[in-house]
């Protein structure tokens, strides 16, 4: 299993504690940029050593799988790149050793590539995961990409399941570059 947090406006100690409930052992960053100005707790050394000192192993993905990467493109093109699979084999492989969490900023999973990207290409090879929410509890990626259904209009009665599935995670793309 891999999990899923946003760091959102936590005090790092929040944080931590978080990531201690949901027993992770090794924290993967998919942030494009790993600073924040606003929240410096976040920054790529800082963090590292909050979690070092914590017992966390911290490692940075967010030139593969970052939503914002230097070539651009929609998240469709990004998915297809060789260093997105490469990085996700790292991702899965290290996640059969070692309690993993995926990491990225927004506090929402269906307002974050970490989900709309990165953990749907995961779902797709048939890795559960769990996001881990702000709030303490944890909810599976199903349960969200059911919300992300529903919020889904017109539903097309002749796709099934996969495609309309495939149609809302297009349009939450979409709809996350117009925020």
């Amino acid at each position: 299993m891999i999990k899923t947090i946003g760091h959102s406006n936590h005090p790092i100690e929040r944080f931590v504690d978080l990531l201690k409930r949901g027993g992770v052992e090794r924290l993967v960053d998919v942030r494009s940029m790993p600073y924040s100005r606003r929240f410096p707790q976040f920054g790529r050394e800082r963090l590292s050593r909050s979690l070092a000192e914590a017992g966390i192993d911290y490692a940075w993905e967010g030139a593969a799988l970052g939503g914002k990467p230097s070539g651009g493109g929609s998240y469709e093109t990004m998915a297809a790149r060789p260093d997105f699979k490469e990085a996700l084999d790292r991702v899965v492989a290290q996640s059969a050793a070692t309690t993993l969490c995926l990491m990225c900023a927004e506090k929402d999973p269906l307002d974050c590539h970490r989900t709309v990207l990165v953990s749907r290409r995961l779902a797709e090879r048939g890795v559960a995961i769990e996001h881990l929410l702000a709030d303490a509890r944890t909810e599976p990626h199903a349960a969200v990409e059911e919300k992300l259904l529903a919020k889904q209009a017109g539903a097309d009665l002749f796709e099934d399941r996969s495609q309309q599935l495939a149609r809302a995670y297009t349009n939450r793309e979409r709809a996350m570059k117009r925020i």
